[in-house]
């Protein structure tokens, strides 16, 4: 089968569409939790919204053949449009596991069953990724509403995002006492993306 024909055409244009969205719909609540000062979750989006958009990259570059064309499709898209950080985790958790455990998986197996191999392990290989996604975004939704993002109820090490400062303790201090950015710039070190 030519890729021109096939489902797998309109699932590859599918999913980089759903992507670019996803890309951005994190730096919109990236850029919200830097207002409510938030600095971890605002890198936690940014961090995930970088990723969102490398996969969209992948399928974009299935479709090169068809350049200068244009592919009509038909999907549903979410709208995650909330100054609620909890929520706006919440959804990207949902939307991450719906991209894992169906749409990716369908698309793959279709991608299998139409003789493109490549295209098939693009889609589950990134299928696996959004279940991390969805994992963490659920983990700081979790610890977000049971407010425990900055407190634990035990000694753990916290770092300062902005200098790097190592604090021990419960809870993440209120101001760091190295550069004075505030708490919202303390992740728990064992959650910082180079430890």
């Amino acid at each position: 089968m030519l890729l021109r024909d096939s489902i797998t055409k309109e699932n590859l244009l599918k999913a980089f569409a759903g992507e670019c969205q996803a890309w951005r719909r994190y730096e919109f609540a990236a850029g919200q939790a830097r207002k409510q000062e938030l600095e971890v979750l605002y890198w936690l989006f940014h961090y995930t919204a970088n990723q969102e958009k490398e996969h969209a990259e992948v399928f974009y570059n299935h479709l090169v053949e068809f350049t200068g064309q244009e592919i009509s499709i038909h999907a549903d898209y979410p709208i995650d449009n909330s100054t609620n950080l909890v929520l706006l985790l919440q959804l990207a958790a949902q939307h991450e596991a719906a991209e894992h455990d169906t749409i990716y998986k369908s698309f793959g197996d279709i991608a299998t069953q139409e003789g493109f191999a490549p295209i098939a392990h693009s889609f589950h290989m990134i299928a696996a990724i959004e279940k991390t996604h969805s994992d963490r975004f659920e983990y700081y939704a979790g610890l977000l509403k049971n407010n425990q993002l900055f407190s634990s109820g035990a000694t753990i090490q916290y770092i300062c995002l902005n200098c790097g400062h190592i604090h021990n303790g419960a809870n993440a201090p209120q101001i760091c006492p190295v550069c004075n950015h505030p708490q919202g710039y303390f992740v728990r070190k064992e959650h910082s993306p180079f430890e």
